[in-house]
């Protein structure tokens, strides 16, 4: 059975995540995990009282969660943690430990992910978990069903491996993929990569079933294509690589990954290079 870990602090923005990734429970018939983790001295959130008197917040707010939302998963479980020590070390341990599928959670609550959120602490929890990492920011409307994705394809070789993870959540949402095929330089060789790794990806989508749109940007600011064209297109997620090796032209370790999930309005997949996702059954 699939299990999706969701990072919890009972902001807004938090539980806007969770109903994003109740929704993506229900068609992939996965179990949810919320996990709450109790911070360290020094650190202020919402449940600023003594431990005694927040663990039982905590566990009130996490029931009254199970009693609102179990019902829209009939076949699968909502299970509550609590884990005490940093958001970006925790989170990533618990996908570890329960073999997550991946983990959703919100990028700027008001009460504890924002200031974890901020420069390398982004990169932290997105890079330290071993499965793929779903960052929605606040505001995003949760009624919008996934249909489409947008996915980049630039001239590095790891710009591909995404596209096995994003086709396995777009099948069961019955989405449509819309490739976008990124020349960020004039150099023919370059772009005769990008060239060749799109027929590519285009080819293992046709296999695979899932319905695709293939559009040809030319580029001087990566992130910011990404993004205006998933707004321009309404599209539902973003599917990136967390890290890539350095091209002539693009680089697509930290500072574009951050750039993206710190910047869309618009929800975003980040997949680690050399992922490989095989026998998982939605």
């Amino acid at each position: 059975m699939s299990k999706i870990v969701v990072a919890i602090d009972f902001s807004d923005c938090s539980i806007n995540a969770f109903l994003h990734a109740v929704s993506i429970a229900q068609n992939t018939r996965s179990d949810l995990t919320l996990v709450w983790v109790k911070k360290d001295a020094g650190q202020v959130d919402k449940f600023s009282e003594s431990t005694k008197d927040a663990t039982a917040r905590v566990e009130k707010e996490f029931q009254e969660l199970l009693e609102k939302h179990q019902s829209e998963l009939p076949g699968n479980k909502i299970i509550t943690k609590i884990r005490t020590g940093k958001v970006y070390t925790e989170i990533p341990a618990e996908a570890k430990e329960s073999k997550a599928l991946m983990v959703v959670c919100g990028t700027h609550g008001a009460s504890g992910f924002e200031k974890f959120w901020i420069g390398s602490n982004a990169n932290r929890i997105v890079s330290g978990c071993n499965c793929p990492v779903i960052t929605i920011r606040g505001g995003i409307n949760i009624q919008r069903p996934l249909k489409k994705i947008v996915m980049s394809i630039d001239s590095t070789q790891e710009t591909r491996q995404k596209a096995t993870f994003t086709a396995m959540l777009a099948k069961p949402h019955d989405a449509e993929i819309y490739i976008q095929k990124l020349y960020s330089t004039k150099t023919k060789s370059i772009r005769q990569n990008v060239d060749l790794y799109t027929s590519q990806v285009e080819r293992f989508f046709t296999q695979e079933g899932i319905k695709f749109n293939t559009v040809t940007e030319e580029t001087e600011n990566v992130p910011e294509t990404i993004i205006n064209y998933g707004k321009k297109i309404d599209a539902n997620l973003i599917s990136i690589m967390t890290e890539q090796e350095s091209s002539t032209s693009a680089l697509w370790l930290g500072p574009y990954a951050q750039r993206i999930v710190n910047q869309s309005p618009i929800p975003v997949l980040s997949v680690h290079s050399k992922e490989v996702y095989t026998g998982l059954e939605f």
